[in-house]
């Protein structure tokens, strides 16, 4: 009974010893920086809108009655305009937006700013001195595999890095391989995927540190994980067999001392 029960308290042994592996190299962000050391930013990400994005764009001027035609509202006509609710533009499969007397005004692959500038100079046959506000309705950001809250989140404002992603999703697991992160972005119907290593401090002028609107972040998980998990399902099964014999081996025992 004794040599059953060392047996069991070994494999058990073996198996949380080999389960919890892991390293500093495997957690840590950014390694490679040195105490006080300063890194200037030379990413320069924009926005730029992509087909199916949802903008809202209020047109507004001193004289209120006079940009009201070039803002679109659910419900009564352009009267009961501004007590409505104002539609949001979406960006159609050529790039535009069907814009109120202007007609159709191609916003795909411009930035905000870009949209603002253009949409004022068609503005300016209409309005004087028109003031134009320009949102993205849809940004969100998706990030899965070994975080602690993975999902889609709303993203406030124009740009977010992928550090802000991950701590919206409640930063990696311990099990998430930092050093191997996937960022699949669409353009237009094109994907393109992009791994960056977030133990590097170049990651901070990888093309995906800033994300943009629908971008999709996935954390592998690391050897330690995918080692847990096999040992996992192997002890389940030794543990049933040693369960077996142990059980066994005490009712030998006991018929023996009878």
């Amino acid at each position: 009974m004794k040599l059953t029960t060392n047996l069991v308290f070994l494999a058990l042994s073996t198996i949380l010893l080999f389960s919890s592996c892991g390293s500093k190299k495997d957690v840590v962000y950014f390694q490679d920086t040195g105490d006080y050391e300063t890194i200037v930013s030379n990413n320069k990400h924009v926005g730029k809108f992509k087909i199916d994005d949802v903008v809202s764009i209020n047109v507004s001027t001193y004289d209120p009655t006079a940009s009201m035609p070039f803002n679109l509202y659910r419900g009564g006509g352009i009267e009961q305009g501004s007590r409505g609710e104002q539609i949001d533009y979406i960006v159609d499969k050529n790039g535009e937006i069907e814009f109120p007397v202007i007609g159709a005004i191609k916003i795909v692959g411009l930035s905000s700013d870009e949209t603002k500038t253009l949409i004022k100079e068609k503005l300016k046959l209409y309005l004087k001195d028109p003031i134009v506000n320009i949102r993205l309705k849809n940004f969100t950001v998706t990030i899965l595999g070994e975080v602690n809250r993975p999902g889609t989140y709303p993203v406030n404002g124009e740009q977010i890095t992928i550090l802000e992603a991950i701590g919206l999703a409640g930063d990696l697991t311990i099990k998430g391989k930092r050093d191997n992160v996937m960022v699949t972005r669409d353009f237009n119907g094109t994907k393109v995927y992009t791994r960056v290593d977030l133990t590097r401090k170049e990651t901070m002028s990888s093309p995906v540190f800033y994300l943009t609107q629908n971008d999709v972040v996935y954390v592998e998980p690391n050897q330690s994980a995918i080692t847990s998990s096999a040992l996992d399902n192997r002890a389940t099964i030794w543990v049933s067999i040693l369960s077996t014999l142990l059980t066994t081996s005490v009712l030998i025992i006991t018929n023996n001392n009878r």
